[in-house]
C-alpha cells in the first residue's frame, strides 16, 4: 500500500491541474471570443451572444418550408404536377415541392428510394425566391424503372421536409 499512495497521489494532483486548467482555458476561450472570433476553433464553438432585446434574424433556410409534395409524370406550365400514383417503366417522375416563404441560395433536394432501400436518384436544387415557389426536380431512367415501390422524399438544407409520397412502377 505503500508504494501505490505516491502513485495516487500524483494521479489526484494531475487529474485536478487538469481540471483547473480547463476550466481556465474556457474562461480564455470565452474572452478571446469577444476580442477575435476567428481564434475560434471547430471543436471548441463559441459561446452565444446574449440576447439584448429583439430576436436575431432567422436564417432564409429555417423560414422556408414545404406546403406540399406532389409525384407525377409531368409538369405543367405552370409548374403544376397532376398527382400519379403508377407509372411505367420509360416514364419520367416529377416531384413537385411548394416552397413557403423567401429563400436565397437555398437546396431542396429529391430522393427517391425503391422499395429495398436503394437510392434510386437524388438530385438538389438551389432555390432562390421572394416568396411562394414550386420547384419540380424530373428524375428520368434511360434503362427503365425496375418494377416496384418506391418513396419521394424532400430535403430543406439536409432537413426532411414535406411529407414523403410513395408511388408504384407496373
Amino acid at each position: 500500500m505503500i508504494k501505490t499512495a505516491p502513485l495516487q497521489t500524483a494521479l489526484m494532483a494531475a487529474l485536478l491541474g487538469s481540471v483547473a486548467l480547463v476550466g481556465c482555458k474556457k474562461k480564455e476561450d470565452t474572452a478571446d471570443t469577444a476580442a477575435a472570433p476567428a481564434a475560434t476553433t471547430p471543436a471548441e464553438p463559441a459561446a452565444p451572444a446574449p440576447m439584448t432585446g429583439a430576436p436575431p434574424p432567422m436564417t432564409a433556410s429555417a423560414g422556408v418550408t414545404v406546403s406540399s409534395l406532389t409525384v407525377g409524370k409531368s409538369a405543367a406550365a405552370d409548374k403544376s404536377v397532376a398527382p400519379a400514383a403508377l407509372f411505367a417503366p420509360k416514364d419520367d417522375v416529377v416531384v413537385s415541392i411548394r416552397t413557403d416563404s423567401a429563400a436565397n441560395n437555398v437546396n431542396v433536394a429529391a430522393k427517391l428510394t425503391f422499395q429495398d432501400g436503394q437510392v434510386a436518384g437524388e438530385q438538389t436544387q438551389a432555390l432562390n425566391t421572394s416568396g411562394a415557389e414550386t420547384t419540380n426536380i424530373t428524375f428520368k431512367n434511360a434503362n427503365g424503372w425496375p418494377a416496384g415501390k418506391y418513396r419521394a422524399e424532400v430535403t430543406v438544407d439536409g432537413k426532411a421536409a414535406g411529407t414523403p409520397q410513395e408511388f408504384e412502377v407496373k
